[in-house]
């Protein structure tokens, strides 16, 4: 608590109410102002530690109760859902916003519940979206599955202890234990496939076009769906889609997680990413993996006892559109959030294929992140015919970033990218790479001035 300011203005004013106290009378107990005690109540000055102590000494009050969640999110994840176009017509200003979350915080979480449901029912989709069904689960589980890292941990001991070649290792185990032989096969012979499983003849075939870090992840991923096959039955059955498609895609995005577990054991890998101050470059290096399988496996270290930093990865290609999201445990907007900011370097990274772009962004909310951003390309491309290019950006809060070897020379303190959302969602008045007014503001043309921004909008 120290390192950080501790608003908690919702929970003071609900402590005071069930005390059945006015604002002079409980700054009188509290040995301070009434006009600090109102200012305590709407988020405009933090709870400091010497009215923290006399809080716990006066009110028998648990100091944790002060770190429970800010109703519907905060006043962020509230704006979010105020964005709404059924709200646009109401103009609901930052003022009023924070007045309405300090004068009623239990109002404020009780409409984004019911927004929330709301949501949920109308958007759902089961039928229509397996991707968004498997993206809900996985972010249920924070994209970590500690049975299936528990046994690929095991299986990899076992591995390691056979041979010094993993991708040997995993091959022969393969060979031996399970009939299936690895064969390599020109391109002329699989044009368009990377990894076949041919049953008839026994055989896993790769395409030559895979890369070792890619023919060890093929293979890993063959043995997921043979040795895991048990707890990835029961997650997919445990998530209950109730359809065909959405089975079979959490299915591959489990087996892909053990094979990345098997080629990254957690606890040899949290200790690589904690000695390196998780140098991607570095571990990509030590662990024979690509640079989007080392970024995911970022995402998943969340073992009791034994977490690593909360990072979170996005993916997106040219157009903006996102194919892979995780937020991990970092709980950051920038994943979950529809539209991207260009002002983010994530869009940058097509200007320098393979250079791994470092930025300190800040959100309109005060958070701060550090931020990685590289372009990487599917296996499988061929001269001549459509190539892929995707960039890869991973982060994490900028109050955790103090020991990543990406920091240095960074002040993590210092001036940061200002960026948002989206356009649609975000409220920065002098942007100028706007492109389109926040969602539920009126525009407002003012013929006799120019500012930053040639799209002024009400209520900024």
């Amino acid at each position: 608590m120290a390192e950080r300011k501790l608003m908690a203005g919702h929970v003071m004013r609900r402590l005071r109410r069930q005390q059945a106290l006015s604002q002079a009378a409980m700054a009188e107990m509290l040995g301070i102002s009434p006009s600090y005690l109102n200012l305590v109540e709407r988020n405009q000055r933090p709870v400091s530690a010497t009215l923290l102590v006399k809080l716990a000494e006066t009110f028998d009050f648990d100091p944790r109760a002060l770190t429970a969640a800010e109703p519907g999110g905060g006043r962020e994840a509230i704006r979010r859902r105020l964005a709404d176009p059924m709200f646009a017509d109401l103009e609901i200003d930052r003022n009023e916003l924070e007045e309405w979350l300090a004068a009623a915080p239990g109002g404020a979480e009780a409409f984004a519940r019911a927004f929330d449901r709301i949501g949920q029912a109308t958007t759902a989709a089961p039928a229509g979206d397996p991707v968004g069904l498997v993206r809900a689960e996985i972010a249920r589980w924070r994209n970590h599955f500690g049975d299936l890292d528990a046994a690929a941990e095991t299986l990899a001991d076992q591995l390691r202890l056979g041979a010094g070649d993993l991708y040997g290792a995993i091959s022969e185990r393969l060979r031996v234990k399970h009939s299936i032989a690895i064969r390599i096969l020109p391109v002329d012979v699989m044009p368009d496939v990377l990894r076949r499983l041919d049953l008839h003849a026994r055989q896993l075939q790769l395409s030559e076009l895979l890369d070792p870090a890619s023919r060890t992840f093929a293979t890993a991923f063959q043995l997921a769906l043979i040795e895991a096959r048990s707890e990835i039955d029961a997650l997919v059955s445990g998530a209950g889609f109730g359809q065909i498609a959405a089975d079979r895609l959490y299915r591959r995005h489990l087996a892909s997680y053990f094979a990345a577990a098997v080629m990254m054991p957690y606890a040899r890998f949290l200790r690589a990413c904690e000695a390196t101050g998780y140098d991607i470059e570095l571990l990509q290096r030590r662990f024979g993996a690509g640079f989007e399988h080392v970024a995911h496996r970022l995402t998943t270290l969340q073992r009791v006892g034994a977490r690593g930093l909360p990072f979170f990865m996005i993916r997106i290609d040219r157009a903006g559109q996102a194919s892979k999201r995780y937020a991990g445990a970092s709980g950051a907007a920038l994943v979950e959030a529809e539209g991207r900011c260009p002002l983010w370097n994530l869009h940058g990274a097509f200007d320098r294929p393979g250079h791994l772009a470092v930025q300190l962004v800040e959100l309109e909310d005060g958070g701060r992140w550090l931020t990685m951003a590289r372009t990487v390309t599917p296996q499988g491309q061929r001269y001549g015919l459509v190539s892929a290019e995707f960039a890869v950006a991973i982060g994490v809060a900028a109050e955790h970033a103090g020991t990543l070897a990406a920091a240095r020379g960074f002040d993590l303190a210092g001036t940061a990218m200002p960026i948002g959302l989206g356009c649609r969602q975000c409220l920065r008045s002098d942007c100028p790479q706007r492109a389109a007014a926040p969602a539920g503001r009126a525009l407002v043309i003012n013929e006799r001035e120019r500012r930053v921004t040639a799209l002024t909008f009400a209520g900024d």
